[in-house]
């Protein structure tokens, strides 16, 4: 049997149960195997404040700790300079050729997908599958789609919840609130 995994990049800036949320829905709803968490080293598209590589990394470790279905790649981040999803995919093919790949997406990226560096050879790669929200419609067509509960939270409001003092308790994995308490990180 070939084993399918989904592939759940971004900042985690920091990780948040809504990530959380989308990669449980997504292994439920696609029948994955796992789900592989990768932390970008700095996105394309962002021009937003980022806590180091590393950093992140140990955040979304502490996320999914205890979870035998989640696992969390540093790629990226080893590779430095501007992350790009082709990349990472290419790697994956590389030294996984006999797995099924399923790239979440947020409705909101793919509805810009083509703007992607390589986006026509991402399809080749894998499944791409558009993670649909309430408040982000989807536009285009010719994705995999699922559904999520829709939570709205975002690593910038979580950020600056933190920067004012606003708890953000129950919207972070306690191990990673530590984290962020103990390194006084977006204060």
């Amino acid at each position: 049997m070939i084993m399918r995994v989904g592939i759940l990049g971004g900042t985690f800036n920091p990780p948040h149960i809504g990530h959380l949320v989308l990669a449980e829905t997504a292994k439920e709803k696609l029948n994955l195997d796992k789900v592989i968490f990768v932390p970008t080293n700095r996105p394309p598209h962002k021009k937003t404040y980022l806590v180091e590589g590393k950093i992140r990394f140990e955040m979304v470790k502490l996320a999914v700790e205890g979870c035998p279905y989640f696992e969390v790649l540093d790629w990226e981040i080893k590779r430095g300079g501007i992350s790009y999803t082709i990349d990472t995919l290419r790697a994956l093919r590389k030294r996984y050729p006999k797995r099924d790949f399923f790239l979440l997406i947020g409705s909101d990226l793919a509805n810009n997908f083509t703007a992607w560096r390589g986006y026509r050879e991402i399809r080749e790669l894998t499944t791409v599958v558009a993670v649909k929200r309430k408040n982000l419609p989807l536009r285009k067509k010719g994705f995999v789609t699922i559904d999520i509960v829709n939570i709205e939270i975002t690593s910038s409001l979580l950020r600056d919840y933190i920067k004012r003092g606003i708890s953000v308790k129950y919207l972070i994995p306690q191990k990673v609130l530590n984290y962020i308490v103990r390194h006084k990180l977006y204060l």
